[in-house]
Parts: C-alpha cells; structure tokens; sequence
C-alpha cells in the first residue's frame, strides 16, 4: 500500500494505491487522516472497471470533483505524464467521468466533464428558503448571503438528516465578488470541513445560476484555495480547476 496528498485547487486529498480490504478502509482511512493534518478527504484507488482507465471510492462512499480530478493526475503521472483524456470511474455516481488534463510544470490543469444534478429546487429549513442541488453523491445548498459560517456549522448535520442525503455541502456564495466558502459533511464518517475548494459545490453554484437565469453560464469563483470555473449549458456541466502532487506519505 502506498499513499498520496495531491492538491486540487488547495482541497487536500489523500489518495491510497493497492489493495486494501473493505473491513480495513475505515481504520487505514482513519491512520492517514491523523498523519496528514492538513488532509481534507481521502479515496482508493483501484485499476480501472470496463471502459475506465481508474476506480476511486471515497472513504465516505461520498462523490467529489476534485478527488477525480486527482485520480486522473494521479494515472496520468505514472503512465508517463502529458497530455491526455483518463476516464474515472468515482463512488457515488454511476457514470464514468472524463477529465481532460493539461501538463503544467508543477501539475496538470483539469476540466471535468460533471454529472448533471438529479433536481435543482428549493427547500425550506427553519426560517430559511434556500436552493439544494441534488446530485447521486452529493447535495449541496447555496446560500447567496442568507447564512452566517456558525449557523452552517451548527446545522448542517441536522440539515443533511433533513433533507435525506448521504453527504451535504453548504456553499456560502458572495455573488458581487465571486466568493465560494464552502462546508462539507459526509454523514457515513460523520467528518465536516471548511474546505479550501469544493469541486462538486462550485458545480451546483453554476447549475444554479444557469436555472436562475436561464441561459448558459461561465463562472468563477475565488475559495480559499484558489480559483474554480464552472460551465453550464442545460446539456453539459463542466468544472476547470489545477492538481499537483504534494508528497508521497511515507
């Protein structure tokens, strides 16, 4: 067994290669985590199912852009670097995904062709009505300056339970400035995070801004570990973000 942090746009991630058990998952997982403080999230790899060129299932079974994203740098690194299109198939969400990387001198730049979410609509929690975009794994509110950081924290898990999803992200949205704070928790593994980028939540931002305004969309949004773009057009959702390898974890 080996393992890895990459950094995708600042929301560290580790990654595991060779075989480790389903009934070991949870305590590896949980070793990893506490030696990489600074780790956001953490996934398997494993080789590729038909038509894929990599697996990646996430410790919370939970789906994530950026993990991909880090998945497909990561075959792209040790088959020889370059250029290239690397299919990944991801927990959480049926279809593979396409990740188009670009080599960079200190990684790759990544565009992902996203899933489409299952339902854009509204939901009312409390005194609040707020969009949720529901995806198969993954669901995410966006609160465009209605929502306070404390009050996502000491809500969000009672929220998700609520709501019935397995994995909830709050995206606290500044419009004007194109500002993305985002919070995630995944119930499985009851972990909660301030993330540094959300690649699945800068999506439904830009899902949600295409059904709000009804044509297609290209926004970025400065997170607190960078930029991420997303673009929507009804038939295609695309996320463009950067990845690079920080260390092997010895």
């Amino acid at each position: 067994m080996r393992a890895y942090l990459y950094d995708p746009t600042g929301n560290m991630t580790v990654l595991v290669e060779g075989e480790v058990s389903a009934e070991e998952r949870r305590t590896v997982a949980d070793g990893l985590m506490a030696r990489c403080p600074e780790a956001e999230q953490l996934g398997f790899l494993s080789g590729g199912r038909e038509g894929c060129d990599i697996r990646l299932d996430m410790a919370g079974g939970e789906f994530c852009g950026n993990a991909a994203m880090c998945a497909a740098a990561h075959f792209a690194r040790t088959h020889g670097g370059g250029d290239r299109l690397v299919t990944v198939s991801v927990s959480g969400e049926e279809k593979p995904l396409q990740v188009r990387l670009e080599q960079r001198a200190d990684g790759f730049a990544g565009r992902v062709h996203m899933p489409l979410p299952l339902s854009v609509e509204e939901v009312r929690l409390g005194e609040h009505t707020l969009p949720l975009v529901r995806f198969a794994g993954i669901s995410h509110l966006i609160s465009d300056g209605i929502l306070a950081r404390q009050e996502a924290e000491e809500n969000i898990r009672r929220w998700c339970a609520q709501l019935g999803a397995d994995c909830l992200g709050v995206m606290l949205y500044d419009r004007l400035r194109g500002q993305l704070a985002p919070l995630v928790y995944v119930a499985n593994i009851d972990t909660l995070f301030w993330e540094n980028s959300c690649a699945s939540g800068s999506a439904a931002v830009g899902v949600w801004l295409y059904a709000r305004e009804g044509k297609s969309v290209s926004a970025s949004f400065s997170e607190p570990g960078g930029v991420l773009a997303a673009e929507c057009d009804g038939e295609n959702l695309i996320l463009r973000g950067s990845v690079r390898l920080k260390y092997e974890i010895e």
